[in-house]
């Protein structure tokens, strides 16, 4: 009579330890079912999500050139670290959210909304539109974040997980909205302390009194998946980039000084790209697919330093 391994035992424990509930990798519904072929696949759905998005880089964009004063400037990089955060949450869940889903494209559809807003109010955010770019991201980050966690299995890991992030977000909150009702410092203290709870949660893995905190293990994300969807906002950076340059030379004398910026500018911009997609993406999508942490990789090479790489 065969004997398996010795360690057969120990992995199938191992297994239902570290496994997300049987329903929530099937699919459940809600979410992607991770036994198909395919489910990583990047849909329409998320790409439509992404048109707010490139309004929201072109508004960052004008802003910057309007006032190139350092306290402007700096103004605009938190911004657009708000912008990329909201962003980027919206990311992960999708990572688990199953896009063909009618009642996730509803959901989408309201962050849509919510992210039209937000973009909308960027360019006065520390003047005159300050509640509305509050208002609308905390409503974004709030109500995809219940979402999720309302999708997931009762009592399961993933769920806990949500609950934290949520409370986190509903920690931060307040100070977001009361920055948006005061001007100049105190709005600008406020807001920085908001987005420093915001920053702070993922490097603190959502610690909470009584609920302690998650584990990046927990975070089972798709490696392809999050690279492709960060590859899209890297292309979403460079065609600003090229419609910025190409409309700011259309306004100017076609000399020969004005050629040799149009040119460093296409062909550093150029560089990017190859120096990016030729294979930077590639070992990226690899390395996370056969981490043995894929939460922790993800939460250090494309929620945190991919925002330097956009930026």
């Amino acid at each position: 009579m065969s004997q398996a391994p010795e360690d057969t035992l120990d992995e199938q424990i191992a297994s239902k330890i570290d496994d997300p509930a049987p329903q929530e990798r099937r699919g459940g519904g809600l979410l992607r079912d991770r036994m198909r072929d395919g489910h990583a696949r990047v849909g329409f759905l998320e790409l439509f999500f992404d048109l707010v998005f490139v309004f929201a880089v072109t508004q960052l964009s004008h802003r910057m050139l309007e006032n190139l004063a350092p306290g402007h400037a700096l103004e605009t990089l938190f911004l657009f670290v708000a912008t990329w955060w909201a962003w980027m949450y919206t990311t992960w869940a999708l990572n688990w959210l199953d896009p063909d889903n009618a009642r996730v494209r509803l959901m989408v559809f309201v962050l849509v909304g919510l992210g039209l807003v937000m973009s909308m109010a960027i360019p006065q955010a520390f003047g005159a539109k300050g509640l509305a770019f509050a208002l609308s991201y905390v409503a974004l980050q709030v109500l995809r974040t219940a979402f999720i966690a309302w999708a997931c299995a009762p009592g399961s890991p993933r769920r806990r997980n949500f609950v934290r992030i949520l409370i986190w977000f509903a920690l931060a909150a307040p100070l977001w909205i009361a920055g948006a009702l005061l001007d100049g410092p105190a709005r600008a203290g406020l807001w920085i302390a908001a987005l420093g709870v915001d920053l702070a949660g993922p490097l603190l893995r959502f610690h909470l009194p009584g609920l302690g905190p998650s584990q990046t293990r927990e975070w089972d994300i798709s490696g392809e998946h999050m690279a492709e969807r960060c590859a899209l906002f890297i292309i979403i950076a460079l065609g600003e980039s090229l419609l910025v340059t190409g409309a700011t030379f259309a306004r100017l004398d076609w000399t020969l000084v004005n050629w040799a910026a149009l040119a460093s500018v296409v062909l550093g911009t150029f560089a990017m790209w190859w120096a990016y997609f030729d294979s930077a993406l590639e070992r990226g999508a690899h390395y996370i697919a056969h981490a043995a942490d894929p939460g922790a990789v993800g939460r250090r090479v494309y929620t945190y330093f991919h925002a330097v790489i956009v930026a």
